[in-house]
């Protein structure tokens, strides 16, 4: 099975790579390439390292929480 993760964009590097974070405290550079555009502060979906979609504000943090909700993470 895939799974895209929701993570919000905290620093872009350039037109391919950005900074990333997952929860309070995990960061990752991702790939950014395959979106047209994308900003500082807007969630992204990521699969294998690469933002494949840009989610609204509302829905990510809808996502967050059912995440956060099943225990997924621990």
């Amino acid at each position: 099975m895939c799974l895209g993760v929701p993570l919000k964009i905290i620093n872009i590097i350039d037109n391919e790579k950005a900074i990333a974070q997952l929860g309070e405290k995990t960061t990752l550079e991702i790939n950014i390439s395959l979106l047209d555009s994308v900003k500082e502060g807007d969630y992204v979906i990521v699969h294998a390292g690469f933002a494949i979609s840009v989610l609204e504000n509302e829905d990510a943090t809808e996502i967050i929480n059912i995440i956060k909700e099943s225990n997924i993470t621990q």
